[in-house]
């Protein structure tokens, strides 16, 4: 054992001679969450639907598996819809869901703004 050996061992020793072996840092996985873009393009849908009256409060919720916006009706309802952005479905069915208040999936995929087209209701011609 040189120096520099007796040393690093000297410094993971305790008083009692028991040499302490550091374990590398548990890596804390985030929570996932909207960025930017994503809480722009939901908020822009969401206020149009506010100006309508039809929509007039919202929750977010941010986990280690997936970030929900959920929209309400009034303060303190279940939720009309929630878009959901989960990661782990990115391969598979894609990270963004829309999800209506029983729980049924209307749409699921890669690109939000795609996905979110299913709450917009089609324009009608008045005349």
């Amino acid at each position: 054992m040189d120096a520099a050996d007796q040393k690093a061992s000297a410094d993971h020793r305790t008083a009692g001679g028991a040499l302490v072996i550091p374990l590398a840092p548990r890596k804390v996985a985030e929570d996932v969450r909207f960025d930017r873009r994503e809480l722009s393009e939901i908020l822009n849908v969401y206020g149009r639907h506010v100006a309508t009256g039809e929509w007039r409060d919202y929750a977010i919720d941010f986990g280690r598996d997936r970030a929900v916006f959920s929209i309400l009706r009034h303060t303190g309802e279940t939720p009309l819809y929630r878009i959901e952005k989960d990661p782990k479905r990115a391969a598979k069915q894609g990270v963004y869901a829309v999800i209506a208040q029983g729980g049924r999936v209307l749409k699921r995929g890669p690109d939000l703004a795609r996905v979110m087209k299913v709450l917009d209701k089609p324009t009608r011609v008045v005349g």
